[in-house]
C-alpha cells in the first residue's frame, strides 16, 4: 500500500539547512557528517557544579578553556555564581540553571545571596 505522507515540515527544514551548510562551509566538499563531528569535539566539554545544601559541589574545578561550565541549583532557595568584575550568573531560582564558558584564568566565586557559599573555578 502506498502512503500519500509528505515529509514533515521540519525535516525538510533541517535537510535544506544540510544542504546550505554543505556549500557554505567546509569549501563546499559534502562532508557534513565530519564536519558535525569535528564540531561537537571543538566546543569542548561541560562540566556540572551543583548548588545545594548552601555549598557549590564541587568547591573546586578545573576545566580548559573553551569548556563550558553549568551551574544547577538543586536547593531550595536562590542562588548566584558570582565573579567580581567576571562572570555574574544573576539569581538561580530552585531547578534552574546558568551556564557560561568562561576565559582562561583562575576565578573564586561566590553566592551574593549566601557569601557562606564559596568555591573556585580554574580554567587552564
Amino acid at each position: 500500500m502506498q502512503s500519500n505522507c509528505k515529509p514533515s515540515w521540519g525535516r525538510a527544514v533541517v535537510e535544506a539547512a544540510l544542504q546550505k551548510s554543505r556549500a557554505r562551509h567546509w569549501g563546499g566538499r559534502a562532508l557534513v557528517t565530519a564536519g558535525l563531528s569535528i564540531a561537537a569535539t571543538a566546543f569542548g566539554a561541560t562540566h556540572t557544579v551543583t548548588m545545594e545544601g548552601m555549598q557549590f559541589s564541587p568547591p573546586s574545578v578545573t576545566v580548559k578553556q573553551g569548556d563550558k561550565v553549568v551551574w544547577v541549583n538543586k536547593d531550595v532557595v536562590p542562588h548566584t555564581a558570582t565573579v567580581p568584575k567576571g562572570f555574574d550568573s544573576g539569581s538561580v531560582a530552585p531547578g534552574q540553571s546558568w551556564a557560561t564558558t568562561p576565559k582562561r584564568g583562575s576565578y573564586d566565586y561566590v553566592c551574593t545571596l549566601h557569601p557562606t557559599m564559596k568555591a573556585k573555578l580554574i580554567v587552564e
